[in-house]
């Protein structure tokens, strides 16, 4: 299936459309939410602009055209939750709920910015660093257990840190080729443990953490982790082979319930880990580099320069086009033909949907063989013909269009034929 979500399970349906509610320059560098209620984006002609009250503000100017930034929520000792972002270029900032300032003491060249344990942490190169406790301004004072955090992190392959989180019980530590674990809640007692040099992260937008395990994105498939132990990818090894072309690019989200992963150019692999392995769906038309979630709403920051809201029934105004094609259906034995009597689906459309037969297991040899257009919501049961596939060994049929489509059922009337 293609553009396709089983949100409506058992029936099929065409995924959500997005509303565009802003744009910047050609692409969309970094995404954050400052207490769950505003929305920041970076954009590559070098401004940081906030979504509030369905209007934009550009709150900072003048910042690094190509560097990704990364985003955490931080107190400590400030006087309210600041959103604290990085792109180890520019100077890394702070908004305060009103206006965009440098945040003071903070390293330069810091990147993956995270929060663990009350400290603001950040990768400069191969080092790790931590401001002092619940002090987001301090970050080279090491006279106690109150103090600053340095270490720096070995690799036996020479990376870099590119990924930092404390989203799980420890602080996860990211490289190319490896992931490491930080133990402990001060400095006396912090200790790094490595877990794997096998596998590692595209880059620090290719994880997600939901419901205690993160599920991230490297160049030999995407893979779970809960922590403690190494990670591992048979969640997605039935989709395997959608997964070439994991690249830097990449980006991993999730809106809460469902996990979102891009791989360039134009494939968005979808998985609802409620439904298990067999619940992913494969879209296309969105370009995502960057996820966020804000009150129950995905917003993705696209190549195109663009802010997308998830939310809507057609792609900025675009019908969406789709299709689903099945296995081929077939008798007690692949060499026993079939008298094909009926074919037919219950479907709600509204749009177009073309029915397409083939009898072959595998190609593209389709036969246009019904076209079916609706404008309402109506359930309809369907009868697709089938008289020049009446004695067939097998048959797949191929379901597309454009539009909002639901599909309940699809059956078969068929009669086996003697063997020999």
């Amino acid at each position: 299936m293609q553009n396709m979500t089983s949100d409506d399970y058992p029936a099929v349906s065409t995924r959500p459309g997005y509303s565009v509610i802003g744009s910047g320059g050609t692409k969309v560098l970094g995404m954050g939410v400052w207490e769950g209620k505003e929305l920041h984006v970076v954009f590559n002609d070098g401004t940081w602009r906030r979504w509030k009250n369905n209007a934009w503000t550009t709150l900072a100017s003048g910042l690094n055209t190509s560097a990704e930034w990364s985003f955490t929520n931080f107190q400590g000792n400030f006087d309210e939750v600041n959103l604290i972002g990085c792109n180890g270029v520019d100077t890394m900032k702070r908004y305060n709920g009103s206006t965009v300032s440098n945040l003071s003491g903070a390293p330069s060249k810091g990147k993956y910015i995270t929060t663990y344990q009350n400290r603001l942490w950040c990768a400069v190169g191969v080092e790790l660093w931590a401001c002092k406790l619940d002090n987001a301004t301090i970050w080279d004072s090491f006279l106690n257990d109150d103090a600053s955090y340095r270490k720096t992190m070995e690799s036996s392959l020479g990376e870099e840190i590119n990924m930092l989180s404390g989203s799980l019980t420890k602080l996860t530590i990211g490289m190319p080729n490896g992931l490491h674990e930080l133990y402990g809640s001060r400095p006396s007692d912090f200790n790094t443990r490595l877990i794997t040099e096998d596998t590692g992260l595209a880059n620090h937008k290719s994880a997600v953490t939901q419901e205690g395990f993160m599920r991230f994105m490297h160049s030999t498939g995407i893979y779970e982790y809960g922590g403690g132990v190494a990670p591992e990818k048979s969640v997605s090894d039935i989709v395997g082979k959608y997964l070439t072309g994991i690249t830097d690019q990449s980006a991993a989200g999730t809106d809460g319930t469902k996990l979102y992963f891009n791989i360039p150019d134009d494939k968005l692999m979808v998985y609802d880990p409620r439904a298990g392995v067999q619940s992913w769906s494969k879209w296309s038309g969105i370009t995502a580099l960057h996820f966020v979630s804000m009150q129950g709403k995905l917003y993705i920051g696209d190549a195109q320069g663009r802010v997308l809201r998830l939310d809507g029934a057609t792609d900025a105004g675009n019908s969406i086009p789709w299709y689903a094609i099945t296995k081929p259906f077939n008798g007690g034995s692949a060499a026993q033909k079939m008298r094909w009597y009926k074919l037919w689906v219950v479907v709600e459309l509204t749009g177009t949907m073309q029915i397409h037969l083939s009898p072959s297991i595998t190609g593209e040899d389709w036969t246009l063989v019904q076209t079916i257009t609706s404008n309402g919501t109506q359930v309809k049961r369907v009868i697709i013909p089938v008289a020049s596939f009446a004695r067939e060994n097998w048959i797949r049929v191929k379901f597309s269009g454009t539009g909002r489509v639901r599909m309940h059922e699809f059956t078969r009337q068929t009669r086996q034929l003697p063997l020999y």
